[in-house]
């Protein structure tokens, strides 16, 4: 999740035009030549991990030193719980399949290719890519975000494949860099521009030139990127996370009442402000020093995750085998269970694509999903008009910060509404 906060920073947000204007400018060229070198070097892919990698896993896990113990009566206050980890890591241990996890996971079509983002080495992108049979099918890019990873794009998929008359998508999901099974980025840099840039190459690689977006978290900023930079090729954007700033209130433009929705969703995410936001402000800063332990404490990984889990949902009901799939998605990465965190230092130190950036008008068709307990959409609805061209905005009632996940229902359900027929945005992909 990131944070409410601008953390201080500049902002330089480039226009459209000055990216569009001149594409090799950026280090990459959209002519067929390179598009055929891409799509070229896209390769199958299957997860497999090391038997050699879950033996070690086991070693450690069993090897735990686990707190001596905690304050009484604590609860969920001081962080994840002693006995729920201990729980946890007991069946992580003894009953936990990642083997059977992992032949669910490949059953969906899984690819890699390399990407060349402009001032960094070639990185291997990991992505599912469903294609649907229905004509008229539309291009959509999913972007996932921290500490969530392509998994949750899954539940999403049975239901976008057009079945029943509905709006069909060609669904990509990538593995973020630094996320998943996707490369290790080893340069200083790489942030909200660099992931836009990564994902819009994925879309023209693969011959979609026109196509739509979807993020929570991350994803919903590089969506938000990906639209300034490139809105030539992204047609129109669906986000369930917003940083909006109030608007200048006038008398053309007076200051509205606010709901009591909004107002109880304002002061919890006030409240997850002061109470709730301490690891931002860690993996914005020192992301190096929390690394050694995310990556040698499979335990620590856990509990680091786990408590966002819970914390960030709508009293969601998490299942063992489920915390423990997101959690292995980061302790089996390719880059390591300590890279993702990366991004926060990146983002928090970027003058030109950061927290306050991605607030400025994109004119961009902009689709909303509010779920009440994404405290990170803590924003009324007459801030989120400064965003850009809202073609829907629907408040749903139960829901928190990981909706395609919590949620598939209502996020494929807003993506079938907003570009089938009769839809806000429909028609925005010249197919």
């Amino acid at each position: 999740m990131v944070s409410l906060k601008p953390q201080n920073q500049s902002s330089d947000f480039r226009t459209a035009s000055h990216w569009s204007a001149k594409p090799k400018a950026q280090g990459f060229s959209t002519g067929s030549s390179w598009r055929r070198t891409i799509m070229a070097s896209i390769r199958p892919f299957k997860i497999d991990v090391p038997d050699a990698s879950l033996a070690k896993l086991k070693q450690k896990l069993e090897l735990t030193r686990f707190p001596e113990g905690e304050v009484e009566d604590a609860g969920w206050d001081y962080g994840a719980p002693l006995q729920v980890i201990k729980d946890l890591t007991k069946y992580w241990v003894e009953e936990y399949d990642w083997r059977a996890v992992e032949k669910k996971l490949n059953a969906i079509p899984q690819f890699k290719t390399e990407i060349e983002v402009e001032g960094f080495d070639p990185i291997d992108i990991h992505f599912v890519h469903q294609k649907s049979d229905v004509k008229g099918a539309i291009p959509l890019l999913f972007l996932h975000g921290w500490p969530g990873s392509f998994l949750e794009v899954t539940r999403l998929l049975p239901l976008l494949r057009g079945e029943n008359g509905k709006q069909a998508f060609h669904v990509v999901a990538p593995s973020l860099p630094n996320y998943g099974f996707s490369g290790r980025v080893t340069k200083k840099g790489f942030g909200l521009g660099q992931y836009a840039e990564m994902g819009n190459k994925l879309m023209l690689a693969l011959g979609y030139n026109q196509y739509v977006t979807q993020g929570g978290d991350w994803g919903a900023l590089i969506v938000r990127v990906i639209g300034t930079l490139f809105p030539q090729h992204n047609k129109a954007s669906h986000i369930n996370l917003g940083l909006a700033n109030e608007p200048k209130w006038d008398s053309e433009n007076p200051k509205p009442e606010y709901t009591e929705r909004e107002l109880r969703i304002m002061k919890e995410a006030e409240i997850w402000q002061e109470n709730g936001n301490g690891y931002f402000a860690i993996q914005s800063t020192k992301p190096a020093t929390l690394a050694f332990s995310l990556a040698d404490s499979p335990t620590g990984l856990l509990a680091w995750i786990y408590e966002k889990l819970v914390a960030w949902t709508d009293e969601y009901p998490w299942t063992p085998d489920e915390i423990l799939t997101w959690i292995s998605i980061y302790y089996h990465s390719t880059a390591g269970p300590g890279a993702s965190i990366y991004t926060y230092y990146e983002v928090h130190h970027d003058p030109k694509f950061n927290l306050l950036s991605v607030r400025e008008y994109v004119d961009v068709p902009l689709g909303f999903a509010d779920f009440p307990k994404e405290v990170a959409m803590a924003v009324p609805e007459s801030w989120r008009k400064t965003l850009g061209p809202i073609v829907e905005d629907v408040k749903f009632e139960r829901g928190g910060h990981f909706a395609a996940w919590e949620r598939p229902e209502d996020i494929a359900g807003c993506l079938v509404r907003i570009f089938g027929k009769g839809g806000g945005a429909e028609g925005v992909v010249k197919l």
